[in-house]
């Protein structure tokens, strides 16, 4: 029982820091490509 909950533990914070470090999606560069875009146009 505590080998499950302790492998449990370690797939949990492996998969948040993969996650985490995941490169952003396309979509979210396109709307980060807007924003900056819509920033310049108010400036």
């Amino acid at each position: 029982m505590k080998k499950l909950v302790l492998l449990l533990a370690l797939t949990f914070t492996t998969s948040i820091v993969l996650t985490s470090c995941r490169e952003k999606s396309g979509i979210e560069k396109a709307a980060d490509d807007v924003e900056d875009a819509v920033e310049d146009v108010v400036d």
